[in-house]
């Protein structure tokens, strides 16, 4: 036996260990979900490969999978599925650029989903060109004063909690100008506002800062770093949306495949069943391509390889809920009431014609496809990148509308 095999048997029992000891203590069908999930961060389960104290353990990433499928396999609450911008993105950015106040403060009640978290990223005039956005932050003695509008923000509306990145420094390039902070998204000077979908829902926002203030010590990292922090929660959200490891054969895939089987016989024909076939073979693929992905997963950034399970998630997601809708012949016209809904929760959908619509949304959150394949040409093949004429040029010097 290897010294990595050794240290990584270790752990492994070290997780089973305290697995045993959560589920014995407090059954998760007599357990309250946010005290059995306040348990588990205690324990170190919560992302295993985060520090000691902050619910991990300092442990490989790869035994995560294991303890979700036993807490799962044991009826216990999702932390994703409560705070899914929060666990998927927002944890992984404030245990690697926050300070140990932050990670003390905030880590345990997201992961909980006490708080729910959100992230300030795109705006009107900056969405696949992150980096050009244009909401401002100056420094005032102990605080930075923030102004600026940002879109698309996912959760706003019900957020305690919003990781936030603008501009402090236009002379500089616009990649080396930004700074990131953990804004109160009930400060004074926080607005939000709905973003109606065609689902008739509005899980989406916009949100304006006028002359919000935010202290000095709720900085990620430190003033020029915002390029760098969102390269985390950007890699990380990736993985979260994409990188899903469902079992075999569930999900959207498991609903497509009971339509054809509720299809009158006349109707289940050669042709649809090679393309039930070649969607179930696509979703199989992908779940493989996660899992080996997921062992290989680096501790902080997953990397640009996310960027892979993201693309392929989406527009499996949306040919998956497609065909669906097509076995459902006329009926997959009726959908229902279109009443304005401000959900509290992004997954799942309560009717086969919503989730199709709501698929339409997944090549476009976390990322466009379009930006995702220039990542993957770029990061991980190699290939020369488009001409970017603004690169070395001051912010406040580049063109725009």
């Amino acid at each position: 036996m290897t010294v990595t095999d050794a240290t990584t048997g270790t752990e492994e029992q070290q997780v089973q260990d305290r697995l045993d000891d959560l589920l014995k203590e407090f059954p998760p069908d007599r357990t309250d979900p946010q005290t059995f999930l306040g348990e588990q961060f205690d324990r170190g389960l919560a992302w295993v490969h985060f520090p000691v104290g902050h619910g991990g353990l300092d442990a490989n990433p790869k035994l995560q999978k294991s303890v979700a499928e036993r807490i799962q396999a044991a009826g216990g609450p999702n932390p994703y599925y409560r705070n899914p911008i929060g666990y998927g993105m927002c944890g992984p950015t404030v245990v690697v650029w926050g300070s140990e106040e932050q990670r003390r403060r905030y880590l345990r009640p997201l992961f909980t989903g006490g708080e729910i978290w959100c992230q300030l990223c795109s705006e009107p005039g900056a969405g696949s060109d992150f980096a050009g956005l244009s909401s401002r932050g100056q420094r005032d003695g102990d605080e930075w004063i923030v102004n600026g509008q940002k879109v698309w923000t996912t959760l706003a509306h019900v957020s305690r909690w919003g990781l936030l990145v603008v501009r402090t420094d236009p002379e500089a390039v616009k990649h080396a100008g930004l700074t990131a902070f953990v804004v109160d998204m009930r400060a004074p000077g926080v607005e939000v506002r709905p973003l109606r979908q065609m689902t008739g829902e509005a899980e989406f926002n916009e949100v304006y800062f006028t002359d919000v203030r935010i202290p000095v010590g709720e900085l990620l990292g430190n003033p020029g770093d915002g390029w760098r922090v969102s390269l985390t929660t950007l890699m990380n959200e990736r993985v979260a949306i994409g990188g899903v490891i469902p079992p075999k054969g569930s999900g959207a895939i498991a609903i497509l495949v009971d339509a054809w089987r509720k299809l009158p016989e006349e109707h289940r024909d050669a042709a649809t069943l090679d393309d039930v076939m070649k969607l179930w073979a696509r979703a199989e693929v992908l779940r493989l391509t996660n899992w080996r992905a997921n062992t290989a997963r680096r501790k902080g950034d997953p990397g640009p390889e996310g960027s892979i399970g993201k693309i392929a998630s989406a527009e499996l997601n949306k040919d998956v809920w497609s065909k669906v809708v097509d076995l459902l012949g006329a009926d997959g016209m009726l959908y229902g009431s279109y009443a304005m809904a401000r959900p509290e929760i992004t997954m799942g959908a309560d009717s086969l014609q919503k989730a199709f619509l709501r698929s339409r949304a997944n090549s476009i959150e976390g990322g466009t496809t379009e930006v995702m394949k220039n990542i993957l040409g770029e990061r991980v093949l190699g290939l020369p990148g488009d001409v970017r004429v603004d690169r070395e040029v001051p912010w406040s010097q580049v063109p725009r509308n």
